[in-house]
């Protein structure tokens, strides 16, 4: 009688002592715990950001859970041309095994009625942070043959959202860019997979802490950061061309597909225009 031998499950790109795993948004959120998950599975860490203590965090985790792995901490604003300019230039010279973009900010109210200088921040940093960031590491990745791309996108990004005009156009760049590249990159040894999440936050979050996107979404719908994390880096491991952590995230993530945005776009306007209200 024969058996059938057990399936392997896919792998990452192979860590080295001399590749890194490059996190951007590694300060907060789903960047910050995407960084642990890759230093626990042995993935030395480049982690860019801001704010540098948080980053340090990360790296003292790493270190107290007795995670042989380097983490090195960049802070730099990703929005600023001039300081992302430096971090290519660096990341064109590294080994990449895997890059995590991660970085982002939204914004909410009427886009005629929003600070112009800061919207145009948050374009810099959502789409053209993303585009530059790829495109610098990417002529490596395809001569190694060996490793992943994950963008992060939304759910958003599927949709027309009134009174989140800025945010939702950056991510549907990041979606659609993400997801050409995927198959564009297919056969080279590169995976390329599209984190589109929806409502992500902390396992537990006080009262005090909560944003105006916390308080106007329902508790139940939420998704943890530390489970994104980890059904992200398995879908990039399997070259999914797109995650979407959560069960309610996947139905909306349908819904916001395929329903026609002249129903979907007046409800999410209202919406969001309550976020803009708090």
């Amino acid at each position: 009688m024969f058996r059938r031998k057990p399936r392997k499950s896919p792998a990452l790109p192979s860590p080295g002592p001399d590749r890194v795993a490059v996190v951007t948004g590694a300060s907060s959120g789903i960047g910050q715990a995407v960084a642990l998950e890759l230093g626990r599975r042995g993935h030395n860490l480049l982690l860019v950001a801001r704010t540098t203590g948080p980053m340090e965090l990360v790296r003292d985790t790493l270190v107290a859970e007795g995670r042989d792995v380097a983490v090195e901490i960049r802070p730099c604003d990703l929005a600023d041309a001039g300081a992302r300019g430096v971090l290519i230039e660096e990341l064109e010279g590294r080994d990449v095994s895997i890059i995590v973009n991660s970085a982002g900010v939204a914004t909410f109210g009427e886009f005629r009625k929003l600070d112009p200088a800061y919207e145009r921040t948050q374009f810099e940093l959502n789409a053209t942070a993303v585009f530059e960031l790829t495109a610098a590491v990417l002529p490596g990745m395809v001569a190694g043959g060996d490793a992943g791309i994950v963008n992060v996108g939304s759910i958003a990004g599927n949709a027309a959202i009134p009174n989140n005009a800025t945010y939702v156009g950056t991510k549907a760049m990041v979606n659609t860019f993400t997801e050409a590249l995927h198959y564009e990159l297919k056969g080279t040894g590169v995976r390329c997979t599209l984190l589109a999440p929806g409502p992500v936050r902390e396992e537990v979050k006080e009262d005090a802490a909560r944003t105006i996107v916390d308080r106007a979404t329902p508790d139940f719908v939420w998704t943890t950061y530390p489970d994104c994390a980890t059904e992200t880096l398995e879908a990039l491991a399997a070259n999914k061309l797109r995650v979407v952590p959560g069960g309610l995230s996947k139905v909306a993530n349908v819904m916001s597909t395929y329903l026609p945005r002249r129903i979907t776009a007046p409800l999410m306007g209202k919406a969001y225009a309550r976020m803009a209200d708090e």
